[in-house]
């Protein structure tokens, strides 16, 4: 049997998805429910703190539980990278995202800080770079209405980006088209990539950064992405809310027994 909050949680994301609770509405006080018979003060309190945890509602003193007026944003799969879109156009990813969720944005709702370090581990790894080496690391935090969304962290070799609008620390995408058209008029046009997807809990600077609950997960994005002739050009790290954003990826199935490659 589930535990009683586990019960209480699914009873209420139940009236949420019916409507019985519409956006912007706060749920019954936690004595409320007390005294209706719903559990024990800590019951019902357990129980709130899961449907913030899955982006049902949002908690915060003088306002109490409130059901999200928003639902996450679809964040996009290939479709996000479309060159169309960076290459032709001014859609960078996260802008998108936006627009397929039919959602306004600014552009300074990414700022971003460029520094060179030493590469981490994976960042050497991926780049072909040995333990040590200098890269460029431009950290962004990305926010919808003022609140952080997530962050993304690439890191690029100097040789690549070295006086390039990828080093500029101004807020906003690198110029028209970002990072990626960038690359493309330098000669190394992004063309494929892989993208690693991990569920954990968030470290305390985490949370804090994109003001989470105390239980809410992270999706963690490791990106690598590679130019027409292989040479990996960006690896980037995102740790995203994972309450705010709904991941959605089309694609055809491969079938190899025909003759084509299979990809992982």
């Amino acid at each position: 049997m589930a535990p009683k909050w586990r019960e209480l949680a699914d009873k209420l994301a139940a009236a949420i998805r019916q409507g019985e609770y519409s956006p912007g509405q706060p749920l019954p006080h936690i004595r409320e429910l007390v005294e209706a018979g719903e559990g024990s003060k800590t019951t019902v309190h357990a129980a709130y703190k899961a449907l913030e945890a899955e982006g049902l509602v949002t908690s915060s003193r003088g306002h109490g539980t409130v059901v999200r007026e928003r639902a996450p944003l679809k964040r996009l799969g290939t479709d996000r990278y479309d060159k169309a879109k960076w290459r032709d156009g001014d859609q960078v990813a996260f802008i998108a995202d936006r627009v397929a969720s039919g959602r306004g944005y600014k552009r300074g709702d990414q700022t971003q800080t460029v520094t060179r370090t030493t590469a981490p581990a994976g960042a050497a790894e991926a780049l072909g770079l040995p333990a040590g080496a200098e890269v460029y690391a431009r950290a962004r935090l990305v926010k919808e209405d003022g609140q952080p969304t997530h962050t993304l962290t690439s890191y690029y070799r100097p040789a690549h980006v070295e006086g390039t609008r990828i080093v500029d620390p101004n807020p906003g995408p690198a110029g028209r088209g970002g990072g990626f058209r960038v690359f493309y008029e330098i000669g190394l046009e992004p063309d494929a990539m892989r993208e690693e997807l991990f569920a954990r809990m968030p470290t305390v600077e985490e949370a804090k950064t994109l003001a989470l609950s105390a239980a809410e997960p992270v999706v963690e994005l490791r990106r690598t992405t590679y130019a027409t002739d292989g040479t990996p050009i960006e690896y980037a790290i995102g740790v995203h809310s994972a309450s705010r954003f709904a991941w959605c990826y089309d694609f055809k199935l491969p079938d190899s027994a025909a003759g084509g490659e299979a990809h992982s």
